[in-house]
């Protein structure tokens, strides 16, 4: 499977991530996270896959997060709640997402993108 790189491109992160990515020579498929996310049963796999805990998945300095007061939800819900919500709204998911099937990176540490993408 190809690499594709979830991303908004008014996300200064997300910039510097495909920067990254151009300056090492990965290839990728760019999307737009809000115009095309990925859906409920892509999260499930991604998060399985990934190790992470479920809420790193979450983009906790969006508006969206805060307006839904997803902070207290996260200690409650069950995983089924929160890949709803995730999968309801690209602007929920933290950004740059990406993977390539197997392996997933939530966010851009250029140490994590080295590991991963190299």
């Amino acid at each position: 499977m190809a690499i594709k790189f979830y991303t908004y491109p008014k996300c200064g992160t997300c910039r510097k991530a495909k920067k990254w990515l151009d300056d090492h020579g990965v290839s990728y498929e760019e999307i737009h996270i809000v115009e095309n996310p990925p859906s409920k049963d892509e999260i499930q796999s991604y998060y399985e896959k990934s190790g992470l805990e479920m809420k790193k998945f979450f983009n906790t300095s969006g508006m969206k997060y805060r307006e839904l007061g997803i902070k207290d939800k996260v200690k409650t819900a069950t995983e089924q709640e929160l890949l709803d919500l995730l999968a309801s709204d690209g602007m929920l998911l933290k950004r740059p997402f990406v993977t390539d099937g197997n392996q997933v990176t939530v966010g851009f540490k250029e140490e994590q993108y080295k590991e991963a993408w190299t």
